[in-house]
């Protein structure tokens, strides 16, 4: 806990807000999200996924961003901080660690697929630009192209995470925030005024409740809020460590909860009326048995049809499109930068431009390899890093911090900026809901992802 003195905050509470729900918005919001909601019943899947962020990963939430304020440091030693039992402090850094590795094993992959949504933006600037063999070259799937975005993609967020706090995460996602929003705003108007849409807004908003008890859409529902606010990635517990002692933390993280649900509600508002008017222009979205037809490619395939559908508007709406997914891609991506620098810098002492460059690098080259493997390796590293080793991480955070962590300093912390959290009905239920409820209902997503 040394390094409280001089450890740099977050300049604002608008700032942490953005940042942190910039870390957590990404694309399982825009892609995931709605891809999940078309293939589980759209209302039905909305009305349960709303129910379970509450229940299951807003508590979670405050616990990632608690032990990262309590322990002012990178993960391990945050965790480590936790106790002073000599045991359990080697247990602490060893969850540390793995914590890490989550964040490092989530962007070798999802910086291909940042690298993939930049190209394909790039891609609808030429297609406008009637530059037809390079929109091809940029939407066309070859080792060089994606080789491109990949490289392309990392040098971005090294630029934005080497800026520190400040200058470079809360700068940047202050900006790209609220142009997320606006750009949205902009989609769903335009897409609302073409027909078939209101078909896709009713699908979507109204539920059908003879669903709403499926287990394979609670499970998907549960998996999917898990995983849009991050939780066992390791961001939020650093965004905590760079948050205000003065702020009221439970509240703090219902902002960042309130804000990363809306991206992904408004997401499902654009990208579901978006695939019914698809439809209603003769592209197919659904297969006879109801299921969703290129589920993976959604974004890829789905919408760059509806786009070119469109004429001249339709270019443009397809570069606002991917411009959006760019945003929501490097909002995420510099959180899982940071959560390695943080280390480095507090462990060595080192200056933060080289050793972003340096791990940035490091971890470039994870994805390079996997660019040239692609058929072996993308699936087998997206699976591995998030249905096992995130929801594996989560757990032992919400076990060290219910059970590990003691009780008064829990409870200190939690007061600090929240004088009357003790005595609060969340103060009540929260400490005994994170060592019972919660563990449980993660052990079923990792159950149902061996199953």
């Amino acid at each position: 806990m040394a390094q409280s003195a001089s450890r740099e905050t977050f300049g604002s509470r608008l700032g942490f807000i953005l940042s942190a729900a910039g870390a957590a918005v990404g694309l399982g919001n825009i892609w995931g999200f709605p891809t999940q909601a078309a293939s589980n019943g759209g209302g039905a899947f909305l009305l349960v996924y709303l129910v379970l962020i509450l229940v299951v990963a807003y508590p979670m939430l405050v616990v990632e961003m608690a032990i990262g304020r309590y322990g002012q440091a990178n993960p391990v030693d945050s965790m480590r901080s936790l106790t002073d039992n000599a045991l359990a402090k080697k247990a602490g850094s060893a969850v540390g660690w793995l914590g890490l590795s989550v964040p490092s094993a989530v962007l070798a992959f999802y910086s291909i697929v940042g690298g993939w949504i930049i190209c394909y933006m790039l891609g609808a600037i030429t297609d406008l630009a009637g530059l037809d063999q390079m929109t091809q070259w940029l939407k066309g799937f070859s080792v060089e192209r994606n080789l491109f975005g990949t490289v392309l993609f990392y040098v971005f967020t090294i630029l934005i995470v080497q800026g520190g706090v400040k200058d470079g995460i809360e700068k940047w996602s202050t900006r790209l925030m609220p142009a997320l929003f606006v750009l949205f705003g902009v989609m769903f108007i335009y897409i609302m005024m073409q027909q078939g849409a209101m078909d896709g807004l009713r699908h979507y908003l109204i539920p059908d409740f003879s669903k709403i008890w499926d287990k394979k859409l609670i499970l998907a529902a549960m998996g999917q809020g898990f995983f849009s606010l991050t939780i066992g990635g390791c961001s939020m517990l650093i965004y905590g460590s760079y948050l205000s002692k003065k702020e009221n933390l439970p509240k703090m993280a219902m902002n960042v909860t309130l804000v990363d649900t809306s991206v992904a509600f408004i997401a499902g508002l654009v990208v579901l009326p978006a695939m019914f008017v698809a439809m209603n222009k003769g592209v197919p979205i659904y297969a006879a048995d109801g299921s969703l037809l290129s589920s993976d490619t959604l974004v890829f395939r789905v919408l760059p049809m509806l786009f070119d559908s469109l004429g001249m508007l339709g270019e443009v709406f397809a570069v606002v499109f991917f411009l959006l997914l760019t945003i929501a891609a490097l909002t995420s991506s510099i959180s899982m930068l940071e959560c390695p620098v943080a280390l480095v810098g507090e462990r060595f002492q080192t200056k933060r431009t080289p050793t972003a460059w340096v791990l940035g690098l490091i971890i470039a080259l994870f994805s390079i390899v996997i660019v040239y493997h692609f058929e072996t390796l993308f699936g087998l590293v997206a699976m591995v890093a998030t249905q096992y080793l995130q929801p594996f991480t989560a757990l032992l955070f919400c076990l060290f911090g219910g059970w590990v962590w003691r009780s008064n300093a829990k409870f200190n912390e939690l007061s600090l900026g929240f004088d009357e959290f003790r005595n609060s009905l969340f103060g009540k239920i929260w400490p005994w809901y994170i060592r019972l409820v919660c563990p449980l209902l993660v052990a079923a997503i990792i159950w149902a992802s061996f199953s």
